[in-house]
């Protein structure tokens, strides 16, 4: 996350798929959204809010996470992600690795998108 959004090197590889988008090629696929940031409130929802346009304009099914996994409400600890997504909370410069809840809710989060896509 850079300021709420996603960085620029995302940004750049989507400005490199208008053939897929002119072909349709993704309309239809799935997808989903994590995200870290270098503090607490450093825009984890915003950034994958702002992510979503690159969805709606393939036609690719965003996937939420929503408050399937437990941990997304627990206020015992610092942890990142919410019901856009999973994420993590790396400290400024990197300093602080992924907690096991945090981690515990990325892998529910595939698990989650996975099952969603067996339906």
């Amino acid at each position: 996350t850079r300021y709420g959004t996603a960085p620029a090197q995302i940004k750049a590889f989507w400005d490199q798929t208008g053939g897929l988008w002119g072909a349709g090629a993704l309309v239809g696929k799935y997808g989903a959204v994590f995200t870290s940031t270098g503090t607490q409130h450093g825009g984890q929802e915003t950034t994958i809010l702002t992510f979503l346009p690159h969805y709606v304009h393939h036609g690719i099914n965003f996937v939420p996470l929503g408050y399937t996994a437990s941990d997304v409400n627990n206020i015992e600890e610092v942890l990142g992600g919410g019901p856009w997504g999973a994420g993590v909370v790396t400290g400024g410069q990197g300093q602080r690795q992924a907690s096991e809840k945090e981690l515990a809710v990325a892998k529910h989060q595939g698990v989650h998108f996975a099952k969603t896509l067996n339906k």
